[in-house]
């Protein structure tokens, strides 16, 4: 049901947007028109015509600049966000690569304590310590994807 409320609001977005370049494209047929059946002089004529085109050309340039405002706003963002996300990314590797570290330290340690002790033990200590090696991963990866969509937003 709310798939079909979104189709239905797309749809009514769209149908907005063309009645709106309808309509532009309308008035200026229209205007054109205008000029051409209007009982005016040759002279005055084109002198209208050319009016006409240096407001058009004035128009053209002042959207040209917002345009390029735009574009610079937006790779100014993408900069800034790409910039963050890598230096997001190098911290977290950074982190994963001592917690990895202190990890095989730790296995390292209880492996030398437990060589005394029976085998039994000793597989269920580093099954511990494999659990404990998945866990710190799986709190890497959750706090990749919260920096991930935080930084898409």
């Amino acid at each position: 049901m709310s798939e079909q409320k979104k189709q239905n609001q797309s749809n009514n977005k769209e149908n907005g947007r063309d009645f709106i370049v309808g309509s532009l494209i309308g008035g200026v047929v229209g205007a054109f028109v205008a000029l051409l059946f209007a009982p005016k002089a040759g002279r005055e004529f084109r002198d209208d015509l050319n009016q006409g085109s240096n407001y058009l050309k004035d128009r053209a340039g002042e959207w040209k600049e917002v345009a390029t405002e735009k574009s610079g706003e937006w790779k100014e963002r993408a900069v800034e966000s790409s910039s963050q996300l890598s230096k997001n990314f190098s911290e977290k590797s950074q982190e994963f690569g001592t917690r990895f570290k202190d990890s095989t330290k730790n296995i390292g340690d209880k492996v030398r304590n437990f060589r005394g002790q029976d085998d039994a033990e000793a597989e269920e200590a580093a099954q511990e310590v494999a659990e404990a090696i998945e866990e710190a991963a799986e709190e890497l990866e959750k706090q990749q994807e919260t920096t991930t969509s935080t930084n898409a937003k």
